[in-house]
């Protein structure tokens, strides 16, 4: 990959996090010693390829002042309301050094493989297009609310992940329109494809979870664990 090339990771991390059911945001529960946050950062961070790392925070955060993170990369900008609105804030605090490209990567998916995270790199950047890291749908899907009505071909169907990988400029202009116009963005890849940009699906680990739930809090205790024995 061409060297000069200038990437940035934003990671939004301004949301309370509900549904874990904690007195503080999710990504300051600790797993093996470290807030799934610093987990999240420290996979980052293993990526030569970033020159900077900018973590978007809500203005009342007191927890990640207190995170122990040397890596200069690392910067901290003022959140948004909604996940879109912190990716964008990201994006224009990196206005003064723009990079070429810019890796979103959600707070609480600490399980993301460097290995991962690089093939969506160097795909993106051969065919210069944009991507996502996504999964293959295994399970029966089933259409409808409280009935089911449809069982839904799942052939076609792949559960979105992040990193998501995109040009900065394309990235920040979709970002832009479509909040103006009042779309409704659930991620970096819903912009890209409201504004008739490509967004490649790259095969990334299924086990890059988010982490939501009670429920996922465990499994991913389990995963880093699992994770931590086979790097030593």
């Amino acid at each position: 990959m061409n060297q000069t090339i200038k990437i940035a990771a934003i990671v939004p991390a301004a949301g309370i996090g509900s549904r874990m059911q904690v007195g503080h945001p999710k990504q300051y529960l600790k797993i093996a010693q470290h807030t799934i946050l610093e987990h999240t950062l420290n996979k980052l961070t293993q990526l030569s390829e970033l020159n900077q790392i900018v973590v978007a925070v809500s203005d009342s955060d007191e927890y990640f002042k207190t995170l122990k993170l040397s890596d200069k990369r690392i910067l901290a900008v003022s959140g948004g309301k909604e996940r879109a609105d912190s990716v964008l804030n990201a994006l224009l605090a990196l206005n003064d050094k723009q990079p070429d490209w810019v890796l979103v990567h959600d707070a609480a998916r600490p399980l993301v493989t460097v290995h991962d995270m690089q093939k969506l790199i160097t795909q993106c950047v051969a065919d210069n297009e944009g991507g996502i890291l996504a999964s293959k749908v295994k399970d029966t899907i089933k259409r409808g609310e409280s009935h089911s009505l449809q069982t839904v071909p799942r052939g076609k169907l792949w559960q979105a992940l992040t990193p998501q990988f995109f040009p900065y400029q394309a990235l920040k202009s979709a970002l832009q329109q479509a909040l103006k116009n009042g779309v409704a963005i659930t991620d970096e890849a819903s912009a890209m494809e409201w504004a008739q940009h490509p967004v490649k699906l790259i095969s990334g680990r299924s086990d890059n979870i988010k982490i939501t739930t009670p429920e996922d809090y465990d499994l991913a205790c389990f995963l880093i664990s699992k994770q931590q024995e086979s790097e030593q």
